[in-house]
Formats: C-alpha cells, structure tokens, sequence
C-alpha cells in the first residue's frame, strides 16, 4: 500500500493518503471521527493501548478496519456534503477486508499514525503583546 499524496483537498495539510484495492483514500482527523474514537476508545489517547493489546487477531484487524474506514471517510463526506448532486460511496469495512491483506493492513498504521498526527497537531502563534512592550 502506498502512502503517497497525490490528491490536493482544502484537508490535505492534515491528512494521509493510503491505497487500497487500487484507489487512493486520503485519511483525514477531524471533529466528528474524533467523536467516534472517544465513544469507543474513551479518548485518542487511549487508541493506541486497545490496538496494540487487542486479545486476539481477528479483534484487532477489525479494529485496524474500523478505524481506516472511519477516517478515509471522512473526506468522503465532507465531498458529498461540498457536492450534494455528484456524491462518492464510502468506504465499508467489509471493503477493506476484501481488498487487502492482513500484512498491508499494518503497513496503514504509519498513514493511521500521521492523520492522527495531523489532525491532533496545534499550530500555536505567538502575537506581540503590546503590555510587555517597552516603549519609548
């Protein structure tokens, strides 16, 4: 699977791309994904200890499944809400299981690591403050 960027969105500066059966998926963090994984993980922090302790294998592809699924539809949607007459169809997990392979599914977990990344990451600015400027 590759991982490469090859479609520029108004997203792109905070997403991943990923290939899967053939098509690109750009993997993208946003408001409502980050809902999703808090409701099922209690919080992005606690994601990485449940896919990395899954009890058995079957548990932890259809997390690593979910989770792809969820955050290359996120751009997905944010389309068909830009573009209500000329909307894609989602990616399904069923999809994803079909169209690769249990070793390419972990090769996702670099592209998975970035989105979030991406996504998460605070761009922090600093402005003059005029109080501890000295003036002559």
């Amino acid at each position: 699977m590759s991982t490469e960027k090859q479609v520029q969105t108004p997203e792109s500066e905070r997403s991943a791309f990923i290939t899967i059966g053939g098509t690109e998926y750009e993997l993208l963090l946003t408001t409502r994904a980050t809902k999703h994984i808090a409701k099922r993980y209690g919080g992005l922090e606690n994601l990485g200890d449940k896919l990395m302790k899954s009890e058995n294998f079957e548990l932890a592809l259809d997390e690593i499944c979910w989770l792809i699924a969820l955050l290359a539809n996120q751009t997905i949607l944010i389309h068909n809400l830009r573009n209500k007459d000329n909307p894609l169809p989602l990616l399904t997990e069923e999809e994803l299981e079909l169209l690769t392979s249990p070793f390419e599914l972990a090769d996702c977990k670099e592209a998975i690591t970035e989105a979030m990344f991406r996504g998460a990451k605070r761009n922090i600015v600093s402005e003059d403050d005029e109080k501890n400027a000295t003036g002559v």
